[in-house]
C-alpha cells in the first residue's frame, strides 16, 4: 500500500504557498488605494471571508475525496442537473486564467522594478509573457518540483516576509496610520472583497485530500491554519506599508508596491530582496496553477463538458492541449488588461465559485455533517462581498466593470453553446445504442 505523503506541514505549505504566491505582492497597492489607512483592516476582512468559505471546502473535501474539488462537489449536490456542475467547471477555469494572468503580471512588474525599468510597460509585458511560456514548456515536459523543494521555497518566503515585516515595524510613522478610516468604512469593506483573490490559494489543499495522512485532522488544520498564518503576514505587512509610505506613494507604485515599502526599512538591499521574493513566489504559483488547472480542464473535458480535444494527454500523462490553451489565455489576459481588471475579475470569479460550493454544502449538509448556521454565515459574507465589488466599480471604474461583464458574457455564451451542442449530440446517439437491431 502506497504511503500517503502529506502531513500538516506539507498542507500548510500548499495553502500558504498558493496564497502568498501572488497575493500580497499583487494587491497591496490596490488595497491601500481603496481603503487608505484601513488597508490592514481590509486584509482582516478578506481573511474572515476566506475562513467562512473554507468551512464548506473542509466539510465537502472530507466527504467527497477526489481531485475535482468544486466541480465534483456540485456534481454531487445537483446530480440531476449536470449543467450546474458544468458551469461551475467553466467558472473555475475562468478563475484560474485570471490568477495565472495576475501572477504573470506581478512577475513582470517586480521583474521590471528589479531591472530598473518601471517606466517601460513593454518590459513588464515581455517578462510576463516569458515566464508563462517558460512554465508552459516545463509543464509540457511533465516536470514537477519535489515536495521537499516546494516546502523549502514556501517556508523561505514566510521567513523572508516575516523578517521584513518585523524590520518594517520599527520604521513606522504613526501619523500615517490615523485617522483609521480616512477613506470611509464602506471602501474598507470594498477593499476586503477585492483582495479575496489573495486568499484563494487555500482551495489547493482540497485537491490533496487523497494523499493526506489523517485527513480528518489535517485537512481542517491545514486550511484554517494556512489562512490564519497568511492573514497575519498580510495584516502586518499592510501596517508596515501604510505606516512607512503615504498612500499616494503606494498608489503610484501599486504594481510593485511591496518593493517600494521595503526601501525605508531596508534600503536598496530590501528592494532587491522583495523583488527577488516576488519573482520566486509568482514563479512557483504560475507553475502550480498551470499544472492544477490543466489537469482539471482535462478531467472536465473527459466528461464531455468541455471540448474533448482538451483532454488529450502525452505519454507522460500531461494534458498538453489544456496546458497550451491555459497559457495562451493567460498571455492574452495579462497582455491586454491592467492590474485592477485582473485582480477584481479573479476575486469575483472565486467568490462566485465559493458561493456555489457553499450552496452545494447546504444541500448536502447531512452527508457532510455541516452546521447550516455556519454555512449561511459564510454565504452572507460572500454575497455582501460580491455585491460590493460591482458597486465600487460602478462609482470608480465603469470601464473595468464593462470589461469584466464582457468576459463573463463571452464565457457564459461559450459554455452554453458547447453544452447545448454536447447534449444534442448525446441525445441523437442514444437511440442507436438502445436499438437492438443495429
Amino acid at each position: 500500500m502506497k504511503r500517503k505523503a502529506l502531513g500538516l506541514t506539507e498542507l500548510i505549505a500548499i495553502g500558504v504557498g498558493g496564497m502568498i504566491g501572488g497575493g500580497i505582492f499583487s494587491v497591496l497597492g490596490l488595497a491601500v488605494g481603496i481603503a487608505g489607512h484601513a488597508a490592514p483592516v481590509a486584509f482582516a476582512i478578506g481573511s474572515l471571508i476566506a475562513l467562512a468559505a473554507g468551512y464548506s471546502y473542509v466539510r465537502l473535501a472530507l466527504t467527497y475525496r477526489g481531485d475535482g474539488a468544486s466541480f465534483t462537489y456540485l456534481q454531487h449536490a445537483f446530480p440531476n442537473y449536470p449543467v450546474v456542475a458544468a458551469f461551475t467547471g467553466w467558472t473555475v477555469i475562468l478563475g484560474y486564467v485570471g490568477t495565472l494572468a495576475l501572477y504573470a503580471f506581478t512577475f513582470g512588474a517586480y521583474g521590471a522594478d528589479l531591472l530598473g525599468s518601471q517606466g517601460y510597460p513593454a518590459v513588464r509585458v515581455i517578462l510576463s509573457a516569458a515566464v508563462l511560456l517558460f512554465f508552459m514548456l516545463i509543464n509540457l515536459k511533465g516536470a514537477r518540483s519535489s515536495g521537499l523543494t516546494e516546502d523549502l521555497v514556501v517556508y523561505s518566503k514566510i521567513i523572508l516576509l516575516s523578517l521584513f515585516a518585523v524590520a518594517g515595524l520599527f520604521n513606522i510613522d504613526r501619523d500615517h496610520l490615523v485617522p483609521l478610516f480616512d477613506q470611509g468604512i464602506d471602501r474598507t469593506f470594498m477593499a476586503g472583497a477585492l483582495i479575496f483573490v489573495a486568499y484563494e490559494g487555500f482551495q489547493l489543499i482540497t485537491n490533496a485530500v487523497e494523499e493526506t495522512r489523517s485527513p480528518e485532522r489535517n485537512i481542517p488544520a491545514g486550511i484554517y491554519g494556512s489562512i490564519i498564518i497568511t492573514s497575519i503576514i498580510y495584516i502586518v505587512l499592510a501596517v508596515v506599508a501604510v505606516g512607512s509610505l503615504a498612500p499616494d506613494e503606494i498608489e503610484t507604485a501599486k504594481e510593485y508596491a511591496l518593493a517600494q515599502v521595503a526601501r525605508p526599512a531596508l534600503g536598496e538591499t530590501g528592494v532587491i530582496l522583495v523583488d527577488s521574493a516576488a519573482l520566486l513566489a509568482t514563479s512557483s504559483a504560475i507553475n502550480s496553477t498551470l499544472f492544477g488547472a490543466s489537469h482539471m480542464i482535462a478531467e472536465i473535458s473527459s466528461q464531455a463538458m468541455m471540448p474533448r480535444l482538451l483532454s488529450r494527454h502525452t505519454v507522460t500523462h500531461t494534458p498538453w492541449v489544456a496546458v497550451i490553451a491555459m497559457t495562451l489565455l493567460g498571455l492574452l489576459f495579462t497582455g491586454l488588461s491592467g492590474l485592477e481588471v485582473i485582480a477584481v475579475f479573479s476575486s469575483m470569479t472565486f467568490l462566485l465559485v465559493s458561493i456555489g460550493v457553499s450552496i452545494a454544502n447546504l444541500r448536502l449538509h447531512r452527508e457532510t455533517r455541516s452546521h447550516r448556521g455556519l454555512i449561511w454565515l459564510g454565504l452572507v459574507f460572500m454575497i455582501i462581498a460580491i455585491t460590493l465589488l460591482p458597486v465600487y466599480l460602478w462609482h470608480n471604474s465603469q470601464d473595468t466593470l464593462t470589461t469584466i461583464g464582457g468576459l463573463y458574457a463571452v464565457t457564459a455564451l461559450s459554455a452554453t453553446a458547447y453544452l447545448g451542442f454536447s447534449l444534442s449530440r448525446a441525445s441523437t446517439r442514444k437511440p442507436h445504442r438502445d436499438n437492438p437491431d443495429e
